[in-house]
């Protein structure tokens, strides 16, 4: 069995990180470390973690990945070029040396992609929990306890996704927030219950966008946002979930606006990597998202809370792009950064893709 602290490294990368290269990092090399389950534990298995990296994922993602990850306790760890064919748990071997090798993705947006689970930088530490889970409990076996996002249990989780997967099936556009979000809560199986107060005001009431093609969990995330609310499911106590619409506060675990894709980009979108003719001269950004939104057929969806906490007014920012022969990912690349942009493919609760558009600060 492998050292749980031996480092190893392709030449001619050294033991240090920080001393990486990009080449060396596109070219796969490995970082290997051997991880048990404390073996106290009866029965445990080993869990290995293979992750691949996105296109489009920085080489600082994959580095920031790795030390919170090592920091946490994950010692099992292969971070490696390529794209992998889906992410997945795969069961090798029997007990009791039984091995789970784990694959996720790491996501332009910085995420951790598993099976039905997404995980942000700073989750490092429940990346690890539930390796540790898996390594001690395996994947087959039922256990009460096991509780994932929002507490839900496993079942319970996949029941409030497929249910919010249902489409909008209406227009949304300039309609009233307050009675938008409760026509979709009418389309639901699960009960929703509004806790919190809608805005009022005309401006803050109406609907910028047309979400009539998303599933209703994010077009609901995507109406909260604004708002300063959130989407919560929740198990109750006499049994059953319900959905509470809450304010977003610090620390809150609210629905998010779509999911970040568990196959690499290429597959999901192809379209996006097709070169084509574009001259873009003093063009307002919305004008180029239109445009591609309907050659992609890719809807696109702004941050509104990171737009205003920047003073960033899309409509107003023109943007440029000489004539040549471009993808489209490298276009909407292009011109959003010039408006201080960035997009980032999710997919709603049904699989289909859309962009999120925020600010390249931080909200």
């Amino acid at each position: 069995m492998i050292s749980p602290h031996r480092l190893v490294c392709c030449p001619p990368c050294g033991p240090s990180l920080l001393r990486w290269t990009r080449q060396a990092a596109v070219l796969g090399c490995l970082v290997a470390l051997g991880l048990r389950s404390p073996a106290s534990v009866e029965g445990a298995g080993r869990v290995k973690l293979e992750l691949f990296a996105d296109k489009q994922a920085s080489i600082t993602s994959q580095q920031a990945w790795l030390r919170a990850l090592s920091g946490a306790g994950v010692s099992d760890l292969r971070i490696r070029a390529g794209s992998p064919e889906e992410v997945g748990i795969e069961v090798l071997g029997n007990q009791p040396d039984v091995t789970y090798l784990v694959t996720g993705l790491i996501t332009t947006g910085d995420e951790l992609v598993f099976p039905g689970r997404r995980f942000r930088l700073a989750e490092a530490p429940q990346v690890a929990r539930w390796l540790t889970q898996l390594a001690e409990k395996g994947i087959e076996e039922k256990h009460e306890e096991s509780r994932g996002a929002f507490g839900l249990r496993p079942e319970e989780f996949e029941k409030a996704r497929k249910d919010l997967a249902q489409p909008v099936g209406f227009s949304t556009t300039e309609a009233d927030r307050a009675a938008v979000v409760r026509k979709i809560g009418e389309q639901l199986t699960v009960p929703l219950r509004i806790e919190a107060r809608l805005p009022d005001s005309d401006e803050e009431s109406k609907v910028a966008e047309e979400l009539s093609g998303l599933s209703c969990g994010t077009a609901l995330a995507c109406l909260l946002r604004p708002a300063g609310l959130g989407l919560v499911p929740q198990s109750q106590d006499r049994g059953g979930l319900e959905y509470r619409v809450v304010a977003a506060k610090r620390g809150t675990d609210v629905w998010p606006v779509g999911w970040p894709p568990e196959k690499p980009l290429p597959r999901i979108l192809p379209a996006l990597y097709e070169s084509f003719n574009a001259n873009i001269q003093e063009v307002p950004v919305t004008t180029v998202l239109d445009a591609m939104a309907k050659r992609l057929n890719l809807p696109f969806l702004f941050d509104h809370n990171a737009l205003a906490r920047h003073g960033i007014e899309p409509g107003k920012k023109t943007v440029n792009s000489p004539q040549s022969r471009i993808t489209s990912n490298q276009l909407l690349r292009k011109v959003l950064s010039q408006a201080g942009l960035k997009g980032e493919v999710r997919l709603d609760e049904a699989g289909k893709p859309f962009l999120w558009v925020t600010t390249v600060k931080p909200l």
